[in-house]
Order: structure tokens, then sequence, then C-alpha cells
């Protein structure tokens, strides 16, 4: 079993968590101003979305659900609610709110993954847990905006979850340090997702051929 060095990466894996949370938040928030919705809905929209890829993760590996345990980071969701809440409107127009997921998918791909390592669970699981972990929220908040999920779009979305996390795992299988994995792991996700958004990448949809009669 892969083990992840504690001790010198804790900041990364905290900074990574911290990003995931916070700009998935951010998206929630987002989604939810630009629906015309009030400011509880945006609050709701910013937690479900912040902490839903990760409770899932914690629930699927027998963790205590971290933010039950973490009060602040319920607060730190309904501060970026705030925010987008009192801003001008046109601070938020454009692809903020694709780039900041395609951050948060990044970032919390590999942190998911770290953390059900660290919990014991075997390589293969800890992909999907990292996958889990970076895809969830997003579609919690498609689901509750109404609008088509992006897990229902051919573009590059999973797949970037995936290589962030695949990526991690390889590169601590090779002996490269949990730092050097995890940043490359994100860097990577993030890259992938990055150029789907601007270059409209998307995977091939599945057409089924002409009936044949036999």
């Amino acid at each position: 079993m892969i083990a992840p060095q504690a001790m010198d990466a804790q900041t990364l894996v905290r900074l990574l968590d911290l990003a995931g949370i916070g700009v998935f938040a951010l998206t929630g928030a987002l989604m939810a101003v630009r629906l015309r919705q009030t400011f509880v809905t945006a609050g709701f929209f910013a937690l479900v979305t912040g902490v839903g890829g990760g409770s899932v993760r914690d629930l699927l590996i027998g963790a205590p659900v971290f933010w039950v345990q973490d009060g602040a980071v319920a607060a730190v969701c309904i501060a970026i609610a705030l925010i987008v809440w009192v801003t001008p409107e046109r601070w938020w127009r454009g692809d903020l709110l694709e780039w900041a997921d395609a951050v948060g998918l990044a970032a919390y791909s590999v942190f998911g993954t770290w953390k059900a390592i660290s919990w014991g669970v075997p390589v293969v699981p800890a992909l999907l847990m990292g996958i889990i972990t970076g895809c969830v929220g997003g579609i919690i908040r498609d689901v509750l905006a109404s609008v088509p999920s992006i897990l229902l779009r051919p573009e590059i979305y999973v797949t970037a979850a995936a290589l962030a996390s695949g990526l991690y795992l390889l590169l601590l299988w090779a002996g490269a340090s949990t730092v050097a994995a995890a940043a490359s792991g994100a860097l990577a996700g993030f890259a992938l997702r990055g150029a789907a958004i601007r270059w409209s990448l998307a995977l091939p949809v599945y057409r089924a051929g002409e009936d044949k009669e036999f």
C-alpha cells in the first residue's frame, strides 16, 4: 500500500483541501447569484457545493465527515457566499465559474485521494475517492440549479479529475515525495480541464450504428 508522507506534506494537502472547498463554494454562490436567488439560497449552494464531494468520500471510507468536525469550513463557505452576494455582478462575469471549478476539481481530487490513502483505502478505490471528491460537489450544484450536469456533457471533466488523482498515485509509486506528487497531479488535472474550457475539448460520444438484420 502507498503511504503518504505526513510531515512535509501537511501544509500542501491542507492548502489543497481549503482551495477545493473555497473555490467550489464560490462556484455554488455564483450559480445562485446568476439565477437571481436569495442570500439564503446562495449560502446553501456554497455550502453543499463546497462540502458535497468530501462528505460523500468520508461516508464511503468510514471517516468522520470533515466539515461536521471543523466548524470553520461552513463559516468559510457562508462568508464566500456573502462576498459574492454584496459585490457587483460585473466582477463575476465571464468564465470565472468554469475556471474556479477547474481549480477546485484538480485540488480536491488530489486531496481526496490523499485522504483515502491515509485511511488505509487501497490504491484503485483511493483513485475513485479522489474522483468523487472532485466531481460530486459540482454535480450537486448543477442538479439543484436545474442546469445540465457537467457529468452528462461530453466535455472533459471527470477525466481531468482522474488524471489528477492517477498522476498523484503514479508519482508516489515511482518514489516521488508527497509534495511533488500532489502538486504535479493537481497542476496536470487543472491543465487538462483548462484546455477543455479554452478549446472546448470533449470525449467522443456513443453513436449507435444502424440496425442490422441477422
